[in-house]
């Protein structure tokens, strides 16, 4: 498995990952990392839990050729985060209604109810970005 590192500054860090279902656990542990050197443990649940369904729908969803990556960027924002997900695929993602019984389909609907906003931007090249802002309610991220 091979992940390479860039970093943009103390405030954000980009990551690349071999689409392989460990990135996602790979993933987590450097936004867990992060969310701590940062001082934002009363989102640390909530950004992890986006962070696992938007990383999981770029490894599932994104049907590209061999050998593309997937990028991750987390970006303090404040008291919160910018989670991006980047991947090589030009369809957007969509939310689907699922029934009780399904175990999938809900992955949009988690993002949608623990982040404070969240989209998909266009890249310069092929593929798109998912991101979402996770936030404090009381604007205090320490806990």
């Amino acid at each position: 498995m091979q992940e390479s590192q860039v970093s943009l500054n103390s405030s954000a860090v980009v990551r690349r990952w071999a689409r392989h279902p460990r990135c996602v656990a790979l993933a987590r542990a450097e936004l867990r990392k992060a969310v701590a050197d940062w001082g934002l443990a009363k989102i640390e649940d909530a950004a992890l839990v986006v962070l696992s369904e938007l990383v999981t729908n770029a490894l599932q969803h994104a049907r590209v050729p061999p050998g593309r990556e997937i990028e991750t960027r987390y970006v303090q924002l404040g008291r919160g985060l910018l989670i991006e997900v980047h991947d090589a695929a030009d369809e957007q993602p969509q939310r689907r209604v699922s029934d009780l019984d399904s175990e999938a389909g809900r992955g949009l609907a988690l993002v949608s109810a623990l982040a404070h906003e969240w989209g998909v931007n266009e890249r310069g090249g092929v593929g798109k970005a998912v991101w979402a802002v996770v936030t404090t309610s009381d604007g205090d991220g320490d806990g």
